[in-house]
């Protein structure tokens, strides 16, 4: 249940290649629209809060600037033509990295999340900021994500995620959790890769494998992506309080 916004997308992505002579229109535009009903289709059933579509929103303008810059560096590309591209990147590339947003709010709310041990709200900040930054200056300096790394496991060695399912509540580092999601987004990225949701420089002549290297990159991005929804959700339980 958690996953709709995600099954959605590949689903269309899917759908879209197979039919794409039946296309009226381009496809990346017919994704765009697809993406566009079900987040409205999502907030009108109620399988998101209006707080929860905020969040989203955050998401898919960072992603959307992570496109801009990484394609115009010639990391990746969306071989198909648009009428809603900008810059060589269809904006529907921004629903991709929202769909993660949503995943993690959904599942915050079903599995009935709690965080044990979080650290310092400053430093996981910095933390955050510090790792979306690399995405873009290691184009020009030296890459740190490793050093990043590092600072995550002193950070994060104490933290645990606790959540339910089924009535029984468990626990898991939240370490662990943060490599697990980005291992699903690495097999979830091979699946856009083969129904060309885009392509790296290597998959141009023939589909192949992601590199294993991208998964450095997603457990860092889903760590992005987790410090958000953690701060937003706990800002909100306190207002609540």
């Amino acid at each position: 249940m958690s996953c709709i916004f995600p099954l959605v997308i590949f689903s269309s992505l899917f759908l879209t290649d197979q039919f794409q002579a039946y296309i009226a229109i381009p496809r990346y535009d017919l994704m765009l629209l697809i993406c566009i009903a079900t987040q409205i289709l999502m907030v009108v059933g109620r399988f998101e809060s209006m707080d929860e579509l905020k969040v989203i929103c955050v998401f898919h303008i960072i992603g959307l600037l992570l496109e801009l810059f990484k394609v115009n560096m010639g990391s990746w590309s969306y071989p198909e033509e648009a009428y809603t591209k900008i810059l060589g990147v269809p904006l529907y590339s921004g629903f991709m990295y929202a769909s993660v947003a949503s995943y993690l709010c959904q599942a915050w709310r079903r599995l009935h999340v709690e965080i044990i041990a979080w650290p310092n709200v400053l430093l996981t900040t910095l933390l955050g900021a510090a790792i979306y930054l690399n995405f873009f200056t290691h184009h020009y300096i030296f890459d740190i994500r490793w050093w990043l790394v590092g600072i995550l496991f002193l950070l994060f060695f104490r933290t645990y995620v606790m959540f339910k399912v089924r009535g029984n509540t468990y626990q898991m580092p939240i370490i662990l959790a943060y490599f697990l999601i980005g291992f699903f987004v690495w097999i979830a990225e091979n699946i856009a890769t083969f129904f060309k949701a885009w392509h790296y420089p290597y998959q141009k002549e023939a589909w192949s494998l992601v590199d294993l290297g991208k998964l450095s990159s997603w457990f860092l991005l889903v760590i992005v992506s987790f410090l958000i929804v953690a701060h937003l959700k706990m800002l909100k339980g306190k207002e609540q309080a």
